[in-house]
């Protein structure tokens, strides 16, 4: 019996063995840090406040680890804007918040500014990119979504599967949805379409009407969605 048992042994652990090569490696999670950082001027300091935030994002893509920095400015209140920016790790991150040229930006927006700027830092959640389209001309779209804490694992779900849909509309160029760094039920979602057509159609879609139908009962906050264009 005992000479029977040790061939079979080999054989489990070879067949062990070959599945484990056969297999596809885990997915290792980002270690990209995003962040969004909204700031709201003066209404007669648009001009100033669009300078300043070229200057911001032009500095920041200079800055190592930077993957990402795009300025964009509300469509329908142009005193409004935010800052998109992605970085390599954490450590590029708080290099950056320490940097010359982001205490140059904050000092400098504080005698325009109408609100104090809203910094939230975010990790990837669902990052899909859609379709290879031309971003000239482009809107996008930032939607804070904040729920219930007890609701995070529905809205989760949600958006997974928002991110696959959503990459499968006309005219999407990106879905982001990103999941705040400090609060677990708070997300970002990052939206590029190539024009309002497609935006429209995209809201009118059943399958964004079922995600927001989901999010009602377990809504924390109104729904913020604000529409931009970038700051060229």
């Amino acid at each position: 019996m005992r000479l029977f048992i040790q061939p079979m042994i080999g054989v489990f652990i070879a067949l062990v063995m070959a599945t484990a090569a056969l297999a596809p490696p885990a997915h290792a999670q980002s270690s990209a840090v995003y962040l969004a950082t909204y700031v709201e001027v003066m209404p007669n300091a648009i001009a100033p406040g669009v300078a300043l935030l070229k200057q911001y994002r032009d500095a920041s893509l200079k800055e190592d680890g930077n993957l990402r920095a795009a300025a964009l400015a509300e469509i329908d209140r142009p005193n409004r804007f935010v800052v998109v920016e992605a970085w390599r790790d954490k450590a590029a991150q708080e290099a950056h918040g320490q940097s010359v040229a982001t205490s140059k930006f904050r000092d400098k927006l504080k005698a325009i500014a109408d609100a104090p700027y809203d910094e939230r830092i975010n990790n990837a959640l669902y990052v899909t990119q859609g379709k290879n389209e031309s971003q000239s001309g482009a809107i996008y779209i930032l939607t804070h979504v904040d729920v219930i804490p007890a609701g995070k694992d529905d809205c989760m779900a949600a958006l997974k599967a928002m991110s696959v849909d959503t990459a499968a509309d006309a005219g999407n160029i990106s879905y982001e949805a990103l999941q705040q760094a400090n609060r677990g039920n708070h997300f970002t979602v990052m939206e590029a379409w190539t024009n309002r057509n497609a935006l429209d159609a995209h809201a009118m879609a059943a399958h964004t009407r079922a995600f927001r139908d989901k999010l009602g009962p377990i809504a924390g906050a109104l729904y913020d969605e604000r529409i931009y264009k970038a700051l060229n």
